[in-house]
């Protein structure tokens, strides 16, 4: 009963045999390439520099290797969207651990590109909500406006596709994370809207919550807005009081924290 419910949700185009997941990911080895081998020179900028300090600040002397996510980070916003090989190496450097330590992180996390990106990187989810609201539709608008399939780059560099897993935005399904920006409740027509936007390098503003409903939405409201939660509800009592003479009942745990 469930698969044909399912069915009955997804749309034709979805259920066609042509249709496939592209589950594209990165390998997780590294090929040398023109400007991204361990002899291609790398550096912070001496503005990062000051973050990198600041970033090594947050953390014992002896636990360097805590910062390598971050300056992973701020490596590959300084490169151009992705990390090559010696971008890893001056942050094992920096946190004093083997390469291969800073390497198994960037392979780990898909949030490091370790090849090339266009200025645009396109990451569309393709997992079930999205997929039965509509993904596939805008898979393929994306194709027919750019010229490109799930892991390439146009010619000009401009954009990069990549169809991914969950993006955890699944009540405004579909949509994509463009860049650090999700961009959601997409249509075929506010798909070549974004798009548009992209080449002329006016993307529209982020709404208050740190996303954007290409529907004119708010947030992740329903038709209806607001209908629960419409006041702010006042801080708990608690006792100042509660642990003057240090002796807590465990049985009544839940009452001093104010639960």
């Amino acid at each position: 009963m469930l698969a044909t419910s399912m069915r009955r949700l997804v749309p034709a185009a979805a259920r066609s045999p042509a249709w496939t997941r592209g589950m594209a990911h990165a390998a997780s080895f590294h090929l040398d390439q023109e400007g991204n081998t361990v002899e291609t020179f790398f550096d912070f900028t001496t503005e990062n520099y000051k973050r990198v300090k600041m970033v090594l600040g947050k953390y014992p002397v002896n636990y360097k290797q805590s910062a390598i996510i971050p300056l992973l980070d701020l490596a590959q916003r300084q490169h151009g969207g992705w990390l090559p090989v010696a971008a890893m190496d001056k942050v094992a450097q920096i946190t004093e651990v083997h390469p291969a330590r800073v390497y198994e992180v960037a392979s780990f996390y898909t949030m490091f590109n370790r090849t090339p990106v266009g200025k645009y990187f396109i990451q569309l989810c393709g997992t079930t909500p999205c997929m039965i609201c509509g993904s596939q539709d805008i898979s393929n608008t994306i194709t027919d406006e750019l010229g490109i399939k799930s892991g390439e780059t146009t010619p000009d560099g401009l954009f990069t596709l990549l169809e991914v897993e969950c993006l955890g935005a699944c009540a405004n399904a579909p949509m994509v994370q463009l860049n650090d920006d999700y961009y959601e409740c997409l249509t075929p027509e506010s798909t070549r809207q974004l798009l548009a936007a992209c080449k002329a390098d006016k993307l529209p503003p982020m709404g208050k919550w740190g996303s954007l409903p290409m529907n004119g939405q708010v947030s992740c409201e329903g038709p209806l807005g607001k209908t629960s939660l419409a006041t702010v509800p006042p801080p708990a009592t608690v006792d100042p009081n509660r642990f003057k003479d240090a002796n807590v009942d465990p049985a009544s745990v839940k009452e001093h924290m104010a639960y």
